[in-house]
């Protein structure tokens, strides 16, 4: 099979390497799929870099947790029924060696996950991280029905599928973001109130929450904790998925006063029970064709192209968010350097 893949970390242009490798065979308890759309993520990119300093994993990694494509084979103990079904994975590049950056990957069966008729599988392919991330970051703390939900970054991969299910599990949902074009993208996916990060953002948001708001998704933790502890209710929550800086400066005492809890979310360690979960829900989500079918990336799609034949880029307004595209043909016109474009543009 085709593959990308790389053996040491670093710049995209100096690691990233495309050739040749043998087509994979599950084992009990697995499945192949062959890859139709491979999803990337700003977390393959920071594997690559090693920008958390964890180092090679593994002797070779094939990048991208997150795909879809049609199930070809199975392995022992799966049903054969399985055999042609479309699907979307999650986590075949975590804890793994090989993602589905390839024509061919091999995934345990508790990672694939039945996508339903109505929706492409390009879509599929940008379900994992973001959906699961969101998801847990939405429901890690309590219930949120008839609560207020404030959604830091709500125009963004992650913040606009929570505003989504958010507001799915029946909550108020107020978003921000950062320019007056992302609103749209916010309120369609289901905020009621759109809020754009500069002046007074607290003095704004407790207009909206006289009462303060009971759980914070949070994007940028480092940027966004003095906002988001002004604005919190008694006993309220934030669920933080990411941060611009590794060692922020935490208001304690105030979140002392208001007995705050702070919940981290990392997409890979979720438990395995709350993405079990996540999936059941974004399915039933996708299958009433629900506000763009929950997909973070399917606010609004702006199609781009790279130079090759097999092969496009999908941006949406809210961030940065890029889908490898297979053709039937495979990866032939695939490269390096191809590889190396789409990698250096991801960013979260």
């Amino acid at each position: 099979m085709k593959a990308a893949w790389y053996e040491k970390q670093g710049a995209a242009r100096d690691v990233l390497i495309v050739g040749e490798m043998n087509d994979p065979q599950p084992l009990a308890g697995e499945v192949r799929i062959r890859v139709a759309f491979s999803g990337v993520n700003p977390g393959d990119v920071k594997k690559r870099e090693d920008a958390f300093g964890v180092g090679m994993p593994y002797p070779r990694v094939i990048p991208h947790s997150d795909g879809s494509g049609t199930v070809e084979s199975v392995g022992e103990r799966v049903s054969r029924g399985w055999i042609g079904r479309r699907v979307w994975c999650y986590g075949a590049q975590s804890y793994r060696p090989f993602g589905t950056a390839a024509e061919y990957t091999v995934v345990p069966l508790k990672l694939v996950v039945q996508l339903p008729e109505n929706v492409p599988l390009e879509q599929g392919a940008c379900l994992g991280i973001p959906g699961i991330t969101a998801h847990r970051a939405v429901h890690v703390a309590d219930s949120v029905k008839g609560k207020t939900v404030l959604v830091q970054g709500g125009a963004g991969a992650v913040g606009a599928c929570a505003v989504q299910l958010a507001h799915q599990a029946g909550a108020r949902v107020i978003g921000t973001c950062r320019a007056e074009a992302d609103k749209e993208i916010a309120s369609r996916a289901g905020a009621d109130e759109v809020l754009l990060t500069n002046a007074n953002l607290a003095e704004r948001i407790r207009v909206l929450a006289p009462d303060g708001v009971h759980h914070v998704v949070e994007v940028a933790c480092g940027a966004n904790i003095k906002t988001d502890t002004e604005v919190l209710a008694q006993g309220g929550s934030i669920a933080t998925y990411a941060t611009n800086t590794p060692m922020p400066e935490i208001p304690v005492w105030q979140l002392v006063f208001v007995n705050a809890r702070i919940c981290f979310v990392g997409s890979d360690d979720v438990p395995a029970d709350a993405k079990i979960e996540a999936t059941h829900d974004l399915n039933r989500h996708l299958r009433r064709g629900g506000r763009d079918s929950t997909s973070p990336r399917l606010c609004r799609w702006i199609r781009s192209h790279v130079p090759m034949s097999w092969s496009s880029i999908l941006r949406s307004r809210g961030g940065w968010s890029f889908v490898l595209l297979r053709t039937k043909g495979g990866l032939g016109g695939f490269n390096a350097g191809s590889a190396t474009q789409i990698h250096n543009q991801v960013r979260r």
